[in-house]
């Protein structure tokens, strides 16, 4: 039986740029074997499966693969597979809405649709878990798993410290836009340091001149990308984890991210904090995408 993709450029309002995604839409009947096989071939960052949602109230059951492991949870995924699955019904007959509901291993992810014209431009996520702080690792262990100098990294606000809102990081702070740009994964430094501490991959961030703008890169070579242009989920788990430690016990504050500048893939990523008692209480991260390919997969029974 042949199967159903679209590929998206997904965080970006332009085709090739952004983080390319494939989602295949007849996944019903795979082997978690055959998906393994599907996201190694395409050879993106992820590739999503669209199966039937287990419960009515729900949209869709979907799964994540990179082109090793299946992921539990990851931002460009749930927004590109939203905007494909909303324009594939709605290009069928189906009614407009407003809201989907995935069904994934990290939970459940609520998304919100963004329209251009009554089309499906875009969608925002809402984390599937609060944020959790793991490990932390010493200054001079990240600046080696960036090539940059332990100077070139700052502790000031948090140190380099594992976080997650579905999807583990290493995530480190840098102290200019200048050392940002001359990260760079070492893989020796990757395999000594992250897998101890329940990760695969770091994301590397710098504050920008505006208020709520950062600059980022993500590199997880141990799971074949050596760099990812936009990480939705280690955005949602950087932000929240700035937003609990601001002062203020209760406000909402939006963040522009912008990823994938330095490898020519530029993206932008729109989040918001909601702040009640001095705790995070929900993340969301938003952004558009674009439409690339379609086609079939043959595969076998």
């Amino acid at each position: 039986m042949n199967r159903r993709y679209v590929t998206v450029d997904v965080f970006t309002e332009r085709p090739f740029g952004g983080n390319p995604l494939a989602v295949v839409l007849d996944a019903e009947g795979l082997t978690p074997a055959q998906m393994q096989s599907i996201a190694t071939e395409f050879n993106y960052s992820e590739t999503t499966f669209v199966l039937p949602a287990r419960e009515l109230d729900h949209t869709a059951h979907v799964r994540i693969f990179t082109p090793k492991i299946e992921v539990p949870f990851a931002g460009h995924p749930n927004v590109g597979t939203a905007v494909v699955l909303a324009r594939e019904w709605e290009a069928n007959g189906r009614a407009p809405v407003d809201r989907f509901v995935f069904e994934e291993a990290a939970g459940l992810v609520s998304m919100r649709l963004l329209r251009d014209g009554g089309v499906v431009v875009g969608a925002e996520l809402t984390a599937p878990e609060r944020l959790s702080i793991g490990s932390s690792v010493s200054v001079n262990d990240a600046a080696a798993c960036l090539s940059l100098a332990s100077s070139d990294i700052t502790a000031a606000v948090h140190p380099p410290q594992v976080l997650s809102v579905g999807l583990p990081f290493l995530v480190v702070e840098v102290t200019s836009r200048e050392a940002l740009r001359r990260s760079k994964p070492d893989l020796s430094a990757h395999e000594r340091v992250l897998p101890p501490i329940g990760t695969d991959a770091i994301h590397a961030y710098v504050r920008g001149p505006g208020l709520g703008e950062l600059h980022a890169r993500n590199f997880a070579p141990l799971d074949a990308t050596i760099e990812d242009p936009a990480t939705g989920s280690a955005t949602a788990a950087m932000i929240a984890l700035l937003a609990s430690l601001q002062p203020e016990r209760d406000m909402e504050f939006s963040w522009r991210v912008k990823q994938g500048v330095d490898m020519g893939r530029s993206s932008l990523l729109l989040g918001r904090t909601e702040k009640r008692d001095g705790i995070v209480t929900a993340v969301h991260v938003a952004g558009h995408a674009v439409p690339i390919m379609r086609g079939e997969l043959q595969v076998s029974p």
